[in-house]
């Protein structure tokens, strides 16, 4: 692994640049007023230790609705197939959820996927879950929500070894060394995971070329939080590698990368942040073809390179208004860039074509969102201008044997404005009661990933399409919360959501056959290519509740969601629809006791394609998890995932084979805290 070791070694420069006497916090801003007019889920510390998987994309399950684009978790779904999204906004593996550690987007740079293994809980301090689109002032990109990661901070004051042995020959080792830095705070987290993992395809349809998906990953993240004047600088650096295979020859995949950020927080009279921040990565993948009996495995596609670079920038400011006014105007800026390189075409399993695509996207965007408080009624609006450009796109195809070029493609630059906004008002009908409703507008730039370049599952293979157009939503939303006491809270939330020109992975025709981008498409599989459709719309309704007495935590929450897609041209046949990957139920349940934890989860069914021709089923899951202490700081872990083995269904492929995720897993472990 490159990246990450060369950036940490930096670290301790930065971390000693301390001095002045204020109180870090290690946090950006206070949340603005103006939030309280949104869907807003809060997952703490408590919640965060006690997940049966200790997986931040499974107690992100916490908040019905929201979901990844397959069922699978990161130890054995493809690294690309990780995209989160809310609210039926589904059918595309790019998240349309903007996720944000500390201030700085988590979406791959090159594919918009969220990479969880790199985001260890053991560095978590709180998740806020915020539905619905137009972040405003979070930046481009929430066209169905936010969900906003923050580092542990002073107040965790924590350092633990944590050592596992699980399922499988599953092992899993972290921990967290934190502490004071001169008047400021640090910490240091690593984790390592690795397991021979389980057979993905179910018991009855394996054959002689399936075998256990293995995979291993590990983390590093480094931060430092010094006050320097009346300033608060945050500095961070992390890296991680992430691999696994998919149950079958060549087709191990993954990736590796580093990320570096430093926030300045000056909560002043003239309230200030600044933000800027890198990230590298570098992705491979592999792809192979099945025969029918399950007997033979042939290599398909080797993307065995595709490095890209995502560099930002945010500045904030709130300068002194009224006490009952709040004022944020600033600015952020995002460039990413990246190439994929691959082998294709394999014949008498050598590769005969290869393959370079990718290109650079750029947004500078400016915003101002103002939020008065005026007795109990709230109220708040902005809008954001963000700029756009898309260049140096091209695609080079060529023989490998000869060096003949056959495609030489190189797209025409393309630039545009999107002006999106946000409004919302809440009112306390009494202490304990409240109403709330809000209207959004958001976009997406296209990833490069969807842009450039082609990619297969199995037999199927989809094609890139280097004109797609930006998506839009807009959304409409009304609730109520209740909270009766300080440990009870209730609220409901109706929505509704058009997202236009949605990008989808378009079924164009059955194999055999040789389609352009992606070669040739046997008789098992399907060509489908990245459109434009007309819209999907989206209505429905979400439940969340949670009660503490003493102890005892019981949390609740469930989405309803009747998504449906408008289409035509080339998608014309996909018009009433549902889009593939989104169930419309969803559910989670978790009861809590001082160090024991017992999670449900309902999913329900759900269609793995566009033409709602293949139907995986509804899933309930049951976890749990239990600490015991033995002495002082000394703790037994006993862990338990989807205890009962239900089947989770996770894909299924034009001849009807069907992928699970998640069977039954236990763990033994063993975790060590020093809390000061």
């Amino acid at each position: 692994m490159r990246y990450p070791y060369l950036l940490l070694a930096l670290f301790p420069a930065v971390a000693h640049a301390a001095g002045g006497e204020i109180v870090v916090t290690g946090r950006a801003l206070p949340d603005a007023r103006g939030d309280a007019v949104y869907s807003s889920v809060i997952i703490d510390r408590t919640r965060l230790n006690g997940v049966a998987s200790g997986r931040a994309e499974d107690v992100l399950r916490d908040v019905a609705g929201l979901q990844q684009f397959r069922r699978s978790d990161s130890r054995s779904a493809n690294a690309t197939a990780q995209g989160v999204t809310l609210r039926g906004l589904g059918g595309n593996a790019s998240s349309r959820a903007l996720v944000l550690l500390d201030g700085v987007p988590q979406g791959d740079p090159f594919g918009g996927s969220v990479t969880f293994p790199a985001l260890n809980l053991a560095r978590i301090g709180t998740i806020q879950v915020m539905r619905g689109g137009g972040s405003g002032v979070a930046g481009a990109g929430a066209l169905a929500g936010t969900i906003s990661l923050s580092s542990i901070g002073p107040e965790t004051s924590e350092s633990s070894v944590a050592l596992a042995y699980g399922s499988r020959d599953a092992i899993e080792a972290g921990g967290v060394v934190s502490g004071t830095l001169g008047s400021g705070f640090a910490f240091i987290a690593a984790n390592y995971a690795r397991g021979d993992g389980f057979i993905p395809i179910i018991t009855r349809q394996r054959g002689a070329v399936d075998r256990p998906a293995r995979y291993e990953q590990a983390s590093l993240a480094a931060r430092a939080v010094v006050p320097i004047g009346d300033t608060e600088l945050q500095a961070s650096l992390s890296g991680f590698t992430d691999w696994r295979d998919r149950g079958l020859a060549f087709t191990r995949n993954g990736s590796e990368g580093a990320d570096a950020s430093l926030r300045l927080v000056n909560a002043g009279r003239w309230a200030w942040e600044a933000l800027a921040y890198v990230q590298l990565r570098a992705f491979m993948s592999q792809a192979s073809s099945v025969d029918a009996a399950r007997a033979a495995s042939t290599q398909t596609l080797d993307q065995y390179n595709i490095p890209s670079t995502g560099i930002g920038a945010r500045f904030e400011l709130r300068p002194p208004v009224p006490e009952n006014i709040e004022l944020r105007i600033g600015g952020d800026a995002r460039r990413v860039n990246g190439t994929t390189r691959e082998f294709f075409t394999f014949v008498a399993a050598a590769p005969t074509r290869g393959r370079i695509a990718g290109g650079e996207n750029d947004t500078i965007g400016a915003f101002a969102e103002t939020s008065a408080t005026f007795g109990p009624l709230t109220l708040t609006g902005g809008g954001r201008i963000d700029f756009y450009t898309i260049r140096d796109g091209r695609l080079l195809e060529n023989t490998l044997g000869t060096g003949a070029a056959l495609r030489n493609d190189r797209f025409a630059t393309r630039r545009g404005n999107e002006p999106t906004a946000r409004a919302g008002i809440a009112y306390a009908l009494t202490p304990t009661l409240s109403l709330r409703s809000a209207a959004y507008l958001g976009w997406r730039l296209p990833t490069l990933n969807e842009l450039y370049r082609p990619f297969r599952i199995g037999a199927d293979a989809t094609g890139a399409n280097a004109t797609l157009k930006t998506e839009r939503v807009r959304g409409v939303e009304a609730g109520v919360g209740w909270k009766p006491t300080d440990g009870a809270k209730l609220s409901a939330t109706l929505f509704t959501n058009r997202l236009e020109d949605a990008i989808a992975n378009v079924t164009v025709a059955r194999g055999p056959g040789t389609f352009p981008g992606v070669g040739f498409v046997s008789a098992a599989g399907v060509f489908r290519q990245r459109q434009n459709l007309d819209a999907i719309r989206s209505n429905g309704f979400e439940i969340d509740a949670g009660v503490t007495v003493g102890d005892w935590r019981a949390q609740a929450s469930y989405a309803y969601t009747d998504a449906v897609v408008r289409s035509s041209g080339i998608a014309a046949n996909l018009n009433g629809l549902r889009p593939a990957q989104v169930a419309r139920h969803n559910a989670s349940a978790t009861l809590g006791w001082q160090g024991a934890s017992l999670t449900a989860r309902y999913v329900g069914p759900q269609f793995e394609d566009d033409q709602n021709l293949r139907r995986l089923r509804s899933a309930v899951t049951l976890d749990g998890a239990l600490n015991l202490p033995l002495m002082r700081g000394l703790a037994l872990s006993l862990r338990a995932e989807n205890i009962t083995n239900s089947r989770i269904e996770a894909g299924v492929s034009a001849s009807g084979v069907i992928e699970r995720a998640s069977p039954r897993a236990f763990w033994f472990g063993l975790r060590w805290a020093d809390k000061r």
